[in-house]
């Protein structure tokens, strides 16, 4: 998930033409066992009562952990250079947030 300059061991990783495009995002739904996190990644769009998912990302709690600092440590280089990021602060439901919306 990092990356570790001292670690010698190194790992390929391909990404496909169509990886590569990406997917946009503006809503994650994120629900967890004890053995898994489920990412479900939507877009919301304005006056659109109904979302699909995109993409649904399933980790292991530890992946889950180490997936929240690596995003965390970016973050904050991220706003290092950029300046802070603004968020809406409300109680809205749209956005990136823990919760369960009503999935079909």
């Amino acid at each position: 998930m990092a990356n570790n300059k001292n670690n010698t061991n190194q790992i390929n990783i391909e990404l496909g033409e169509k990886e590569a495009e990406g997917i946009y995002s503006n809503l994650a739904i994120i629900s967890h066992s004890n053995a898994e996190f489920i990412i479900d990644f939507t877009r919301l769009l304005p006056g659109t009562p109904k979302a699909k998912v995109q993409a649904r990302i399933i980790m292991t709690p530890m992946h889950a952990k180490m997936l929240s600092k690596a995003l965390s440590e970016n973050i904050i280089k991220f706003e290092n250079q950029n300046g802070e990021i603004k968020t809406q602060g409300g109680n809205e439901p749209m956005g990136f947030a823990p919760g369960s919306p009503k999935v079909n």
